[in-house]
């Protein structure tokens, strides 16, 4: 009989703050918690807008086994070389000749594991195919090669979307998590064996707004308009964020959810179980 899998999820990954969280944090947590394999959002990890070369071998040699992506993707076009070459997945409906790809196999401890990385269309202003219909394709596939460990990265704006993205393959995947919002949502359980959250939340800086300084954005919000661009808020509280998902053949028997803000870890949540 094969060993059960504890799967770490880490959210969006925000500027230095966020790396910083990380690479002090992780290797701990996976000690602890007998994490076997990691998979995180980084498409924010590099000032906040996209992912560099440099910062991208930062993460992978931190503990992070794969990394997701999202709309800033390709904010720094030199990640795209490292696409086809290392762990670093862009989301699956993106048009077909876009580089990268949003599906990564492998195998952890013996079992086949597939991560997809996806994205929602609401306030995406990028050009993307329906995501509903590449998800379902990207399950039967899977199913035909009989991988039931399927870990998904829903990253977009509106909760409702990743609802009907669970509601439609929930008992089919083992997971399926939202990214993009930065603000973590206390809605994680397991139905039908497959685990589901909002939002996991950022690592980064947790004060201001989504791990940035508040000033332009407020200033935004109140004029109309604002000089200068967005900012990694780098000084003030910041926070580590993690789920932990225990697979068995696919199913997710539990969850729970690691909180650490400045130097103090706080008590874990788990997640709760919905009947079917």
């Amino acid at each position: 009989m094969s060993a059960k899998l504890r799967i770490g999820v880490i959210g969006d990954i925000v500027g230095n703050v966020g790396r910083k969280m990380v690479i002090n944090n992780l290797a701990h947590f996976k000690e602890k918690y007998n994490i076997d394999f990691v998979v995180a959002n980084s498409e924010n990890a590099s000032g906040g807008f996209g992912l560099s070369k440099k910062n991208a071998n930062e993460l992978l040699s931190s503990g992070i086994d794969v990394i997701t992506g999202g709309n800033h993707s390709f904010d720094k076009l030199e990640i795209v070389e490292l696409m086809d070459i290392m762990p670093i997945l862009r989301p699956l409906n993106f048009p077909q000749n876009t580089p990268g790809k949003g599906i990564y196999y492998t195998k952890v401890k013996g079992e086949e594991v597939a991560i997809i990385n996806a994205m929602g269309h609401y306030g995406i202003n990028i050009n993307l195919d329906n995501v509903y219909h590449k998800l379902e394709e990207s399950i039967i596939f899977l199913q035909h090669k009989n991988i039931s460990n399927i870990i998904i990265d829903f990253h977009a704006e509106a909760s409702s979307e990743k609802r009907i993205a669970f509601c439609q393959l929930r008992g089919r995947i083992s997971a399926l998590y939202g990214t993009h919002t930065h603000i973590g949502s206390d809605d994680f359980h397991i139905q039908n064996d497959s685990f589901y959250v909002s939002d996991i939340g950022l690592c980064g800086a947790y004060d201001g707004v989504i791990g940035m300084d508040y000033k332009i954005p407020l200033q935004k919000a109140m004029q109309g308009y604002g000089k200068g661009r967005y900012e990694v808020l780098e000084n003030g509280n910041n926070i580590f964020q993690m789920i932990v998902l225990e697979l068995d053949h696919g199913k997710c028997k539990s969850a729970f959810k690691i909180k650490k803000i400045n130097d103090k870890e706080l008590e874990n949540i788990q997640a709760i179980k919905l009947e079917s």
